[in-house]
């Protein structure tokens, strides 16, 4: 088929089956790996070039309950007349946080907000990678699967993927879905 016929819906599924986002970073601290929202965009650049599809990240900040915080958006669209699809993600701002001056503070805010926002959209989940999990022939099992929540920004990613001629099977290979779940998912 070819790409200038999908339709948006049709082109987000196939960046989410397609996209590899591989966990580049490395805290020496906590000894994990992680990505950050500058990997998930390297990786996302070329996909998006070959469905033909824009994303435009942004932010608000705002404050509620003496609270300020960084709303991001991630919003995938097309040059033609179907809408947008977006997601949003929000991660709170301390201007007091020890070894960074106030632009570092919102400036890494908004990095994990993006990255959050771009993980809703594109299905990426934060669970280990599968070499992390591999058991490599030892009896110690593989960690369980991260359960989808029955709301919430990965739920309603899960939906639309439905929605948009999505299986159940695929969002099975990366979260453990409940039969209750599956049938919010379906409604």
């Amino acid at each position: 088929m070819n790409n200038k016929s999908l339709t948006i819906q049709q082109k987000l599924l196939s960046v989410q089956n397609e996209l590899k986002a591989p966990k580049g970073q490395f805290n020496s601290f906590g000894k994990y790996k992680y990505r950050s929202c500058e990997d998930v965009l390297e990786a996302l650049k070329p996909l998006l070039s070959k469905y033909e599809l824009n994303l435009i990240l942004t932010d608000e900040i705002s404050e509620v309950g003496g609270v300020i915080f960084v709303n991001a958006k991630a919003k995938v669209f097309t040059d033609s007349t179907e809408p947008a699809i977006e997601v949003s993600a929000q991660a709170g701002i301390d201007v007091n946080k020890k070894g960074m001056d106030t632009s570092q503070t919102f400036g890494s805010s908004s990095s994990y907000a993006r990255k959050y926002a771009l993980n809703g959209l594109f299905l990426i989940d934060d669970t280990q990678d599968a070499d992390a999990t591999n058991n490599h022939g030892n009896s110690t099992p593989a960690k369980a699967k991260e359960k989808l929540p029955k709301s919430g920004e990965k739920f309603e990613a899960a939906k639309k993927f439905i929605k948009s001629g999505g299986s159940i099977t695929d969002i099975k290979k990366k979260y453990d879905v409940t039969s209750q779940i599956e049938k919010l998912l379906n409604q």
